[in-house]
C-alpha cells in the first residue's frame, strides 16, 4: 500500500513539513511494509512561497528588511533564475507572526519591508513576483510595498510621510510617482476569497487579528476608501472590489492600482507546480491536516481542495485536525487533535506530542 502525507501548516504551532515529518514517523512504525511519501502542501497562506522555493529546488536569496513596526531582520525569499520569478512571502517581513506576544498596531504596521525584498529581488532581474499573501501583520493596501517600488505619499502640505508613522493612511493627501518605477508584474497567492470592503470584508473579518477593535471597523473602513479612491484616481483607473483583495490587509488591491497583477487561489497554483496530482495518483490513502479545520476552509483552503482531488480519483483520505466543524465529515477519517493552551510557554511541544499521540493512537486503515 501507499500512503501519501500532505499536510498543511498547523498555523502557529508546526510548519507544514514539521507536521508531515512527524505523521511519516509513526506512520512507517505502524506500517513498516507500507511506502510513504511526504509532501507538505500549502494554499496561499503563510509560509507558501517558503516551501514552494523547498521543494522546487529554488535558491534561496537572503536580505535585509524591516519587519511590521520598522525593525531591522534579515529575510529569504525564492529565485528562479531561469524564469526571472521571485517567490516572496509577506509574512518573511511584515508577519504577524514575527510580532510574538507584542500588541498589534494596524495603525502602525506596515508592509514596507515586504516591499523591500520585492525591490531586492527586481535588482536581481525579476519580471514577476509571486507573492504569498498569508500571515500579514498589516491593514494597509500595499501602501509599505508601493512606497518601497517608487511611489511616493504626501501630506496636506506636500511633504512625504514617514513610513511607521501612526496613523499613515488618514494623513495620505497626495501621490506621487516616480519615474524609475520597476516594470514588475505580481501572481498574488491567497487562501481567502474576501473583497476588501463589506461585511466579508478585510477590516471585519481580519482586523481583529491584527488589533483592530470593532469600534474602529467603521472609521477605518472609511480612511481606506479614501485611500483607494486617491490611488485609482491617480492612475486613471475605476475600482472594482475582487475576490482575494481582503487578503493580508488588501496587498493586492494596491499593487493592481499600479502594476500588473493577478490574484491566484493558492491550493490551485501549489498543486499544479508541485505536480500533487501525480502523487495521489499514486497512492491508495491520503494523510492531510492542519491546525483547525473550520468553514473557510471549503472556500479553498489546501485540506479541502486535497479532498476533492483525492476522491476524484477514488482514494482514502485522513484528516487531523482540532474541533469539530462542519465539513470534516467528508473526508474518510479524522483524527481529532486537543485544544491547545496557547498561554502556555510549551503549547509549541505539546502540539508536537498531540499530533504523535493521535496518529499513533487512533489511524488505521481500515477500508
Amino acid at each position: 500500500m501507499n500512503i501519501l502525507i500532505s499536510p498543511n501548516a498547523f498555523k502557529g504551532t508546526m510548519s507544514a513539513r514539521e507536521a508531515g515529518e512527524i505523521i511519516q514517523d509513526i506512520t512507517n512504525s505502524k506500517f513498516p511494509q507500507f511506502n510513504t511519501d511526504l509532501l507538505p502542501i500549502a494554499d496561499g497562506g503563510d509560509g507558501t512561497c517558503e516551501l514552494l522555493t523547498e521543494i522546487l529546488g529554488l535558491d534561496k536569496k537572503h536580505a535585509w528588511a524591516l519587519d511590521p513596526f520598522g525593525r531591522p531582520i534579515l529575510c529569504s525569499y525564492g529565485w528562479d533564475e531561469h524564469s526571472r520569478k521571485a517567490y516572496v512571502d509577506v509574512s518573511a517581513a511584515s508577519g504577524v507572526g514575527l510580532l510574538g506576544n507584542e500588541v498589534k498596531n494596524p495603525f502602525v504596521a506596515s508592509s514596507f519591508g515586504t516591499g523591500q525584498l520585492i525591490r531586492n529581488a527586481i535588482k536581481l532581474g525579476a519580471e514577476e513576483i509571486v507573492i504569498g499573501l498569508g500571515g500579514s501583520a498589516t491593514v494597509d493596501l500595499g501602501i509599505g510595498i508601493l512606497a518601497a517600488l517608487g511611489i511616493h505619499f504626501l501630506d496636506n502640505h506636500g511633504r512625504e510621510l514617514t513610513m511607521f508613522a501612526p496613523n499613515f493612511l488618514s494623513k495620505i493627501r497626495h501621490i506621487q510617482k516616480s519615474p524609475s518605477i520597476p516594470k514588475v508584474r505580481f501572481s498574488c497567492l491567497c487562501d481567502v476569497k474576501n473583497p476588501f470592503f463589506g461585511d466579508r470584508g478585510a477590516i471585519p473579518v481580519f482586523g481583529p487579528q491584527k488589533g483592530l477593535l470593532p469600534t474602529q471597523f467603521e472609521s477605518y473602513e472609511l480612511v481606506c476608501e479614501s485611500v483607494v479612491n486617491q490611488l485609482f484616481r491617480k492612475q486613471k483607473k475605476t475600482f472594482v472590489d475582487e475576490q482575494g483583495f481582503g487578503a493580508a490587509g488588501g496587498i493586492a488591491l494596491g499593487l493592481s492600482a499600479f502594476f500588473e497583477t493577478e490574484i491566484k487561489f493558492g491550493s490551485h497554483y501549489f498543486f499544479e507546480q508541485v505536480n500533487l496530482e501525480a502523487r495521489v495518483k499514486w497512492a491508495d490513502w491520503i494523510i492531510t491536516g492542519e491546525g483547525r479545520y473550520d468553514n473557510q476552509s471549503a472556500e479553498g483552503k489546501a485540506c479541502f481542495e486535497l479532498l476533492k482531488l483525492a476522491h476524484s480519483h477514488s482514494k482514502k483520505i485522513t484528516l487531523i485536525t482540532s474541533g469539530n466543524e462542519v465539513g470534516v465529515e467528508l473526508f474518510d477519517q479524522v483524527l481529532k487533535l486537543p485544544d491547545l493552551d496557547f498561554s502556555k510557554p510549551a503549547y509549541k511541544e505539546k502540539s508536537r506530542e498531540n499530533l504523535r499521540t493521535s496518529v499513533a493512537r487512533e489511524f488505521s486503515l481500515d477500508f
